[in-house]
């Protein structure tokens, strides 16, 4: 499936020395991707944000310190990068017959320019993520750094490319970012307790155990699996075998874009498997944990509030 917004030739070409020093095969055709995103989440933190905050909410806004008012805003980009993001994600999930076509093979070693669009735009946003935590390091702090830093290697390991199959799959973890991110805005604009935030919550907990305890405890699971079978196989059959066309994206898309991208399968480096389990694994088990603190946190909002009118009766 193609990339419904082409690249520049000459950025390709600029950033191809780049790209094959870091043997990030397909990064060039989706750098485009990475800066539009860093920058339009730039506009949307310092521009977008504090213009419709302190025309909707003024007396709020204005009364916020320095600290809040940049949570206030970095919400809003995680809002608007949240609704984009899965949206993307869930098109090409559902109209890429390329993506849908893949083995293990695939989904290891394949590559289609429509999953390499979403990967881009999601490194772009990790990107301006981490310029953000090291421009406001004394506020975000250095666990929002790490997992910045985290993040956007993660996504660039893609480019290889290497799991982009599971890049889309993960990126549905958000999918339960937009209710976060509304739960917090209500304890800002004074509706803590508020049947919004409690239908809010809800809806909260219900996407955060489906998305990232079902279905990322799943999709780690498939991806170990892959794994495995690759470190099994002998790398006598592994080593410069081709993925067939349909598997590297070739059939949507001719050429990738003025060259064909070479899509080889090659012999895990363990590196790159430890790298996979340790971050995987982790955010599994970090995953059930916020979970249970956010079921702590909800119950926190209601659950006194229902205990004092069972007293006034």
């Amino acid at each position: 499936m193609r990339d419904p917004i082409p690249p520049p030739s000459m950025l390709v070409q600029l950033t191809q020395p780049l790209a094959d020093k870091l043997d990030l095969k397909t990064m060039p055709y989706h750098v485009h991707e990475i800066l539009i995103g860093f920058l339009a989440y730039h506009a949307i933190l310092y521009g977008v944000s504090p213009a419709v905050s302190r025309l909707l909410c003024p007396k709020t806004y204005a009364g916020f310190n320095r600290r809040t008012r940049l949570n206030w805003d970095i919400h809003w980009v995680s809002m608007i990068q949240a609704l984009f993001i899965n949206g993307a994600a869930l098109y090409v999930i559902f109209s890429d017959p390329e993506r849908k076509e893949m083995d293990w093979k695939g989904r290891l070693w394949g590559y289609t320019p429509a999953s390499g669009m979403v990967q881009g735009f999601a490194a772009g946003y990790f990107l301006w993520d981490l310029q953000v935590c090291l421009t406001h390091f004394d506020i975000c702090g250095l666990g929002a750094l790490v997992h910045a830093i985290g993040a956007l290697a993660i996504t660039c390991i893609g480019f290889k490319p290497f799991g982009n199959y599971y890049g889309l799959s993960f990126i549905l973890y958000e999918l339960s970012t937009p209710f976060l991110n509304i739960h917090w805005f209500c304890d800002k604009l004074g509706m803590t307790g508020s049947k919004l935030q409690l239908y809010n919550g809800i809806a909260l907990l219900f996407t955060f155990f489906a998305c990232r305890v079902v279905w990322g405890t799943y999709q780690s699971i498939m991806i170990y699996s892959d794994i495995y079978k690759a470190l099994t196989t002998p790398a006598s059959q592994l080593t410069n075998l081709l993925l067939d066309d349909n598997v590297c994206g070739r059939n949507a898309s001719g050429r990738a874009y003025g060259g064909p991208v070479s899509c080889e399968i090659t012999e895990l480096p363990m590196w790159l498997v430890a790298v996979y389990l340790i971050v995987n694994t982790a955010l599994s088990f970090l995953n059930v944990y916020w979970f249970s603190q956010m079921v702590k946190a909800v119950r926190k909002r209601f659950v006194p509030v229902e205990e004092k009118e069972k007293k006034s009766q």
